[in-house]
């Protein structure tokens, strides 16, 4: 049976636990009464949802560097998780432009050492390996990639991503083949991720927030982009759900999955700016799609879910408007309470979710 409960007085490690859906998803694990160990080698921005409901005070903070293998083996060891998130990424597309070489080993790299570390352990391990949507031969069609689709990617980050599930993959038959009890492995894809306390720079909802938060005009380099629009919850909700059942079944050991939301909340990116305003006073921005150099960013992209659907139970819980009210309304309360801890906030939109879940009878959700 699926329940969020199997996580209680569990030790769960989650490697980016300092970034944005590492912070939630240590926030969310802590309130199901995990002990959660941290991995990271930095805070990424400063504000971030990591410092701003004091993630470091309710779990272990470790900060390692991901490329530092033999400490990440040693993390590993001392910990002796049961369930593992792997999260840390250079997860930037046009930061990967700039630092190409450190965006692969981070993101390809990285993912080796975590599975040399599980290598090391003598217990069974549930470990779900975060990738990302950008994995795929993006050719901007209309359609969802399934997860059969072909893999590819033209810009560093895809291509770090890419590279990751090839060697997860190379490991899974290698290492964690059918006849190893000890380790199971799931793959997730997920993307255009949105919610409260992610101050990265070049995304459209921190630039929004740093700019309106000053009264200040925000730039946006591709207003006409379409995304699949989904609060951060969603894809965690996705995760914790494929960590359960590897924890109950080894049937999905080795399957890769999509997270992310129905068609209907396919918008550009002037509609977004638009319902975003609705919630905020006095807002502002420019188009500079046509004055600047900018360098490739996809303007369509979208996956199918059916697989997630249909193994998993799962399926995305927000509308596009609940979506967009929950991310303003984390950083207008962040903004007036004059960056006070976010923490009570953050359970609060938590405890929100799961009961909008509930009320729409999603399955996964009712288990609790």
């Amino acid at each position: 049976m699926i329940t969020l409960k199997i996580f209680h007085n569990k030790t769960i490690l989650v490697t980016g636990h300092t970034g944005f859906k590492g912070s939630w998803l240590s926030i969310w694990l802590t309130s199901l009464g995990a002990k959660v160990v941290g991995l990271s080698d930095d805070v990424p921005t400063n504000p971030s949802n990591f410092i701003a409901s004091k993630v470091g005070e309710l779990i272990e903070d470790n900060r390692i560097d991901i490329r530092d293998k033999k400490s990440v083996e040693k993390i590993i060891q001392q910990c002796q998780p049961d369930f593992v998130f792997h999260m840390a990424a250079q997860a930037l597309v046009r930061s990967s432009y700039e630092s190409p070489l450190d965006t692969i080993e981070v993101n390809s790299i990285g993912s080796v050492n975590i599975l040399e570390g599980l290598r090391t352990l003598n217990k069974q391990v549930i470990a779900v390996m975060i990738t990302s949507d950008k994995v795929y031969d993006n050719v901007e069609w209309f359609w969802g990639y399934r997860e059969t689709d072909r893999l590819g990617g033209k810009d560093p980050y895809s291509a770090s991503k890419g590279m990751a599930e090839l060697v997860i993959r190379a490991y899974v038959e290698s290492f964690f083949n059918m006849n190893d009890k000890n380790v199971r492995i799931g793959i997730v894809r997920a993307g255009n991720v949105i919610g409260g306390g992610d101050w990265a720079i070049d995304r459209i909802v921190p630039d929004c927030m740093r700019a309106w938060s000053n009264s200040e005009v925000v730039n946006i380099r591709n207003p006409h982009a379409t995304r699949p629009w989904q609060h951060v919850l969603e894809p965690l909700s996705g995760y914790l759900a494929l960590a359960i059942d590897l924890k109950n079944s080894s049937q999905r050991h080795g399957e890769a999955y999509n997270f992310g939301p129905s068609a209907e909340q396919d918008f550009n990116v002037s509609v977004l700016i638009n319902e975003m305003a609705k919630y905020w006073d006095k807002v502002s921005w420019n188009d500079t799609s046509g004055s600047e150099n900018h360098l490739h960013e996809a303007g369509l992209l979208k996956l199918n879910c059916d697989k997630s659907f249909n193994d998993l139970h799962w399926q995305s819980t927000l509308n596009f408007e609940e979506t967009v009210r929950m991310t303003v309304e984390w950083y207008k309360a962040f903004y007036q309470n004059e960056h006070s801890s976010m923490y009570n906030y953050t359970i609060a939109q938590i405890s929100e979710y799961m009961k909008i879940a509930k009320s729409k009878n999603i399955l996964w959700a009712n288990y609790d």
